[in-house]
C-alpha cells in the first residue's frame, strides 16, 4: 500500500529530553489520523516534525526517518516545498491583520500569483472548501480580525487550503473554541478527508472518536497503540490505551 505519511524508527530529543521514542506508523492517504494522549506524551511533536516545525526548537534533533509519499522530509525534500504540500492548522486561530480575501490570498501571492481573475477563484474555492465562503462572501474587504473565534480558524484552515497542500496538520484546532464552532470544524474535517490526508492532535477524545478514520495513542514518548478508531475505543489491545479512555489516568 502507498502510504501519504511515515515514520520509522523515529526518535526526538530536545537537548538531553528524549520527546519521541521508536516512533513507527503508517498514515494512508484520503484519511483523519488522530493522535491522543495526556499532555507531554509526543503527539504535537510527532505532527511538527512532518512539516519540520521542530527545527525551529534549539537543541532539537531526530534520529529515524519522516517519509511524505515515500520521500525522506529531512533529506529528500526543501523545506519551502514541503511546507506547500504539508499545511499546519494551530490551535489557537492566527489571522494576519489583513482583510479576510489577503488573508487566503497570502500565500497564493507568494506563490507567485497574482492574476486578480485566478487570486478571486482560489479565494472563492478555499473558502467554500473551509464551510465558510457563504459567512463571508459579502465582506471580503473587512479585517479577518472582525471575524468571531471559529471563524477565524476556519479562515486559517481556509489559508492552509489555498496552497493546495496534500496534507493538512491540525494541532488541536478546536480546543480555543465554543462547542458550536468546535461542531463546524468537526464536520469540515470530516468532509476535507475526501480531498486531502488530514492528522489531528486533541485532546478530546469524543472528537478522535467523531472525526478520525484510524487513531494513534501516545504515552511518554512512546506509540502504545495504532489502530482503527472504532476498534481502539471499543476494543482495544494494551492495558494503558484502556486505562486512558477510561479516564483512569491522563
Amino acid at each position: 500500500m502507498d502510504y501519504k505519511l511515515e515514520a520509522k524508527n523515529a526518535n526526538l530529543w530536545y537537548g538531553n529530553k528524549q520527546a519521541l521514542k521508536d516512533i513507527t506508523l503508517s498514515i494512508e492517504p484520503n484519511s483523519v489520523t488522530a493522535f491522543i494522549g495526556p499532555s507531554g506524551c509526543g503527539k504535537s511533536t510527532l505532527l511538527r516534525c512532518f512539516n519540520r516545525m521542530n527545527d525551529l526548537i534549539e537543541g532539537s534533533r531526530i534520529k529515524g526517518e519522516f517519509l511524505l509519499d515515500k520521500a525522506n522530509i529531512y533529506k529528500d525534500i526543501e523545506v519551502y516545498d514541503l511546507r506547500k504540500r504539508v499545511g499546519m492548522v494551530f490551535q489557537k486561530p492566527n489571522p494576519f491583520p489583513k482583510t479576510i480575501f489577503e488573508n487566503v490570498a497570502y500565500g497564493l501571492r507568494i506563490n507567485g500569483i497574482n492574476d486578480k481573475k485566478l487570486l478571486a477563484e482560489k479565494v472563492e474555492w478555499s473558502l467554500k472548501n473551509a464551510a465558510l465562503w457563504d459567512e463571508v462572501k459579502d465582506n471580503l474587504n473587512n479585517s479577518a480580525l472582525s471575524l468571531s473565534g471559529g471563524q477565524q480558524q476556519r479562515l486559517c484552515i481556509a489559508r492552509t487550503l489555498a496552497v493546495e497542500p496534500t496534507v493538512v496538520l491540525m494541532d488541536e484546532p478546536a480546543s480555543a473554541l465554543d462547542p458550536i464552532s468546535t461542531a463546524k470544524i468537526e464536520d469540515l474535517i470530516y468532509e476535507l478527508k475526501n480531498k486531502f490526508t488530514i492528522v489531528i492532535v486533541t485532546h478530546n477524545m469524543q472528537q478522535a472518536a467523531r472525526v478520525s478514520t484510524k487513531t494513534a495513542f501516545f504515552y511518554l514518548g512512546e506509540l502504545i497503540e495504532f489502530d482503527e478508531t472504532k476498534k481502539l475505543f471499543t476494543n482495544p489491545e494494551e492495558e494503558k490505551t484502556q486505562n486512558y479512555i477510561t479516564g483512569r489516568f491522563g
